[in-house]
């Protein structure tokens, strides 16, 4: 592959010159047409050391507007960083729609690193690789445009690089003892990052290999790479049908039985019996929970459930038995104007808690496949892939040892409408109650519909769905404090 891309191609100064100006104008003119585009553009700048990878990002700052364009550099990770999953680092850094992102090192720079080095093996060096393809084709199904630079130098041409550079006193601290021993291991790394791009060339994120034995040729090939990018698929996107979102049909009845069916809605916890097991897990989950902090070990809470159905409640009833130090509770309402201009899943890999701590969620990524699927605010293609991409996140939080506990809690619709009256009458509970609480009710069969998709298809191994029944506040405020318990509690 990469032999073939040796070419030796070269471009004199005085052509260099004269292809750079409007090179220039046509990139700022692109990105001017992006700005106002719902595309982010990811560039990831990679290749051999010594190919010139930082003197190209440098000029694709220089030439464009760098008020537009984020440069992130993926060398050595911060404390920050080893301490969540790995993807934590690209997802906060990924560029809002509109806008490029450079990212000069990228979530390939690790796995190859490792895989040359002996720290894994093939098999699991292939499931990164397919988790890098399923991640970039997640984005840009999100309208992501995702531009790879490859940038190419033979053992030889390295070498002499290396070389040139040391001579210099001016350059000589750009090569490092790391760069010559990579240098020696040039076949066994060529051989990994060649497996690496055949895994991961697709249609919609391609590799553009080019040849960096000469300068002039290399900043300009990356700069019409990019240019014909951007072009490209402002111009698709200009002929594309739009995407009508329309609001579903409401089922007038239930064909068939579904998971909320099987929740006995009829368990009770009388009074007294409630102060114990309160006083008893609340008790158990402060040990717990230091315990974790501790271990290190951190854990996310999902809270699901109808509209007064006492999520609140009951979070309130496991953050009072808790040091406010170790827990942060995440509310999720409407995304705001930043949030809508990234993928959906953004605004939640930016909670994740560090080791050690608890973030609870009141409403979560479950969204998309609840509320935007109803309300006719995601596509269907939008919310039907969700389901994979929400199990592919809880699957990563696994991986990196949380430990997640989902609760969806149920009520009847005969409780539902107590519950709203009461707030209406109560006055310190009627900021509780909102016209579209009111409208959520009339599709309430589109909602246990959509439950029930979320709960078959969403309850895996490692985040499985707990069905807590809710129609008495006190059983199900008891259920989730012992769910949590028992959960966390296994994991020590």
């Amino acid at each position: 592959m990469f032999k073939s891309i040796e070419l030796g191609l070269k471009i004199s100064k005085e052509e260099y010159k004269k292809r750079l100006p409007k090179l220039r104008a046509d990139l700022l003119a692109a990105q001017a047409a992006l700005k106002n585009s719902p595309v982010p553009v990811i560039v990831i700048v990679s290749g051999v050391e010594g190919a010139g990878k930082a003197e190209v990002v440098n000029a694709l700052n220089e030439w464009m507007d760098p008020r537009g364009i984020e440069t992130h550099a993926f060398w050595t990770s911060s404390d920050e960083e080893r301490d969540r999953p790995r993807y934590w680092r690209f997802w906060r850094t990924l560029p809002a729609r509109g806008r490029i992102g450079i990212f000069f090192g990228s979530w390939y720079t690790e796995p190859i690193i490792e895989r040359v080095q002996g720290r894994i093996k093939s098999a699991a060096f292939d499931r990164e690789m397919r988790r890098i393809a399923a991640f970039e084709k997640m984005l840009v199904e999100d309208n992501a445009l995702i531009v790879k630079l490859w940038f190419h130098l033979s053992k030889k041409e390295q070498k002499k690089r290396f070389k040139k550079l040391e001579k210099d006193p001016n350059t000589r601290w750009r090569v490092t003892p790391m760069d010559w021993k990579f240098h020696k291991r040039y076949e066994e790394f060529a051989a990994v990052c060649e497996q690496a791009i055949r895994f991961t060339d697709s249609g919609d994120a391609p590799w553009h290999l080019i040849d960096s034995a000469d300068r002039q040729h290399r900043n300009l090939q990356a700069g019409q790479i990019l240019l014909d990018a951007i072009r490209n698929r402002l111009e698709r996107l200009a002929a594309a049908p739009k995407r009508e979102r329309t609001v579903p049909p409401i089922p007038k009845t239930l064909d068939k039985p579904t998971v909320l069916d099987r929740v006995n809605l009829s368990l009770k916890c009388p009074d007294a019996e409630y102060k114990k097991k309160l006083q008893k897990y609340q008790a158990l989950w402060y040990k717990l929970t230091w315990a974790a902090h501790q271990k290190r070990i951190s854990t996310v809470g999902v809270f699901e459930g109808w509209d007064a159905a006492g999520k609140g409640g009951a979070i309130r009833r496991v953050t009072a038995a808790m040091d406010a130090k170790l827990y942060r509770v995440i509310s999720i309402a409407a995304p705001t104007e930043e949030e809508r201009a990234h993928h959906y899943l953004w605004r939640f890999w930016r909670h994740i808690p560090p080791p050690g701590h608890v973030t609870l969620y009141d409403r979560s990524w479950y969204g998309r496949v609840l509320v935007e699927r109803v309300e006719g605010f995601a596509t269907t293609d939008e919310w039907s892939r969700a389901y994979h991409e929400i199990n592919e996140f809880e699957a990563q939080l696994a991986e990196s040892g949380m430990v997640i506990v989902k609760f969806w809690v149920h009520i009847s619709p005969e409780e539902q409408l107590r519950r709203f009256k009461e707030r209406e009458s109560t006055e310190f509970k009627r900021y509780k109650i909102t016209d579209e609480d009111w409208r959520n009710r009339q599709k309430w069969n589109a909602y246990v519909l959509a439950v029930h998709d979320m709960v078959t298809r969403t309850s895996t191994d490692v985040a499985p769905w707990i069905l807590v029944p809710g129609n008495d506040k006190q059983y199900a405020r008891i259920q989730i404090l012992k769910s949590l318990c028992r959960e966390l509690e296994k994991r020590l």
